[in-house]
Formats: C-alpha cells, structure tokens, sequence
C-alpha cells in the first residue's frame, strides 16, 4: 500500500524541536511521529521564520516553504499538521478543505475562542476528518485508567480530585489555557462524561502567584448523579505537577506525568474492622506511544474512510466550552 504522505505548518517545538530533548519519549514531534511511522511519510514543512525552515530542512531533510498554500499545491500532503499559535487554526484547517487534503492534526487548543473552535468543529461534521492534539487519548496508560474506570473495577466513581502547577511565574490563566486543555480532556475521557464548570476561587486566574480552585461536575449519559470535580490550579511552584486523581467506592486511580497508581480497599491493618487503601501491584512503565498512536489514527482516517478519530474536533470543542464557561479571560 503507498505510504500516506503528510506536511507540516507551524515549525516550532511540537512540530520538531523538541525530539532534541533527550530525555522525552520517542518520538515526542509530529515530525518525529509521522517518520517513525512505516506507513506514513513527511513530504514539506511550512513556517513564516526562516531560522525555523532552515533547522527543519536540516533534520528532516524535507523540502520547506514560507507559505502553505504554495506547499500544499506542490505536494497535496493527505494529511496536515497544524502547530502554529491556536489563532491561526481555522484559517489552516479551512485552506486544507479548500484543498481537499483528507485529515487534519490540529495542535490544542483547537482555537483561541468559542466562535473560532465551533468554525473548525463545523468543518468536520462537513467532511474533513480533525484530530483534535489530546495527546493523553493516544497514550497506552491513559487507555488502561480508561478500561479500569469503565470495567467498574474499583466500584462507581464518586469524585476527581486534579493538579495543574506549570510554571512559577506564568498567570494562571495561561496554565490553564495551555496545559489546562490536556488536563480538562484527560479527564472527560477518563470518566467518559462531559466536564461542566460551577464556580472557581482563590487567586484570581491573571495572578502570577498564588493558587485558584476550579469547581465542576461530570455528567455521563448513564449516570443519573453528577460526579464532583475539584481542580487545583497553582503558580509559585519550582516544579510541574498533572495529574487527576479518581476516588470511587472501592479503591482509587491516580495518574499523570509519569504517574500511574491503582490502590484498592483492604481490611487496615491499622485498627480493627476498619479498611484501608492499599496500593495494587498494577503499574505501568512505558513507553506510552502517545505521539505514535495519534500519528497511527490519522493514518487509518486516511485509508479508511468514515473513521471517527479518538481524539475529535468535536472533543476539542468540548474542551473549549469549558474554558470559556469559567471566563477566564474576560
């Protein structure tokens, strides 16, 4: 079968720089991803910056150009990776339906506002398939959380705890527009249900410092109670912290950044006929193939047709709704 071809808009650290990083899972880039993959070949790039056409050219010794649609009319790649500032998203997912290129891979957010994410969600329900960059859908330990939450192994979920510290000095709204989006589908797919927002305190979201508290509620199709949401967004911290944690009847689940923890109701051994949580033998150790499997979606998407993708405009969407039900940059 001939290879599905792809190129790539926007030439910064998602799209290629960071596969320098040497202590990141392989391939970590749209780039790296699309020329791991057997089935699937990197054919241009595109980016304003010459600097960044240059490093891309070099490493991925793949032809370059300054504007899109001179590229994708030379080589009508059958799938288009946008990675440029969430601004300019649905004018390159509308150039590539102009062009009738099949799929699209969008970076998160899917756009800088409400009105622009319903454009580019649009799109899709008029035929161009969008693979919405929800990284954490594709990767393998996510999708075991997934099976254990679904398979009810810990009993039915009764709340989510999560943690989003990104940055010492970033305003927290940044946090929360940037990585935030990652966080908030992680958790509608985990739980399969929709995130809805009630109310946020602490610090205010354009703070540099201090620490903000988004409460929430999931509602599912099948439950007929809401599940309570707490998110905890903080600056001032040295570090990064995400992860969610799933409290349900019997046990709990805790993951994130290299985090994966199942621990189940025990009798203690503590105090007499009482129980406590104690941590499961389950694990997982890598490597994710978050990159990878996304990369590998596209590719079905393309050679079979009607594929819905994990990782939707659609679900991109939902993320957006959410952000903006808490006005966070209003």
């Amino acid at each position: 079968m001939k290879k599905t071809s792809a190129a790539i808009v926007g030439l910064g650290r998602i799209a290629s720089l960071l596969e320098e990083d040497s202590l990141r899972e392989k391939p970590c880039t749209h780039a790296g991803a699309i020329t791991a993959n057997t089935d699937c070949v990197l054919v241009a790039g595109c980016d304003i910056d010459e600097e960044r056409r240059r490093l891309f050219a070099d490493k991925w010794q793949v032809p370059v150009y300054a504007d899109a649609a001179e590229m994708l009319r030379i080589h009508t790649p059958q799938i288009l990776v946008i990675a440029t500032h969430p601004d300019s998203h649905y004018h390159y997912c509308r150039l590539a339906a102009d062009f009738g290129i099949p799929a699209v891979i969008c970076e998160k957010p899917l756009a800088d506002n409400i009105r622009e994410a319903r454009k580019i969600a649009r799109l899709a329900e008029h035929g161009l398939v969008i693979i919405t960059n929800h990284e954490r859908r594709y990767a393998q330990d996510h999708t075991r959380a997934r099976a254990i939450l679904d398979e009810a192994a810990l009993g039915g979920l009764l709340s989510v705890r999560a943690v989003l510290y990104m940055g010492k000095t970033k305003r927290l709204l940044d946090v929360l527009w940037h990585d935030g989006t990652h966080l908030a589908d992680a958790i509608m797919f985990l739980a399969n249900a929709r995130l809805k927002h009630r109310r946020r305190w602490g610090a205010p979201l354009t703070a540099r410092a201090g620490t903000a508290w988004l409460e929430g509620e999931l509602r599912a199709e099948s439950s007929v109670q809401p599940i309570p949401v707490i998110i905890e967004v903080g600056a001032g911290r040295d570090h990064l912290v995400f992860e969610i944690e799933f409290s349900c009847e019997k046990g709990r689940l805790r993951i994130g950044n290299r985090i994966f923890e199942v621990w189940e109701s025990a009798p203690s051994p503590y105090a007499e006929q009482f129980r406590s949580l104690k941590r499961t033998d389950e694990v997982f150790t890598g490597p994710t193939g978050y990159f990878a499997n996304m990369v590998q979606d596209a590719v079905a998407c393309v050679q079979e047709g009607g594929r819905t993708p994990r990782s939707s405009a659609a679900d991109g969407l939902r993320v957006i709704e959410y952000l903006n039900s808490i006005k966070a940059w209003r």
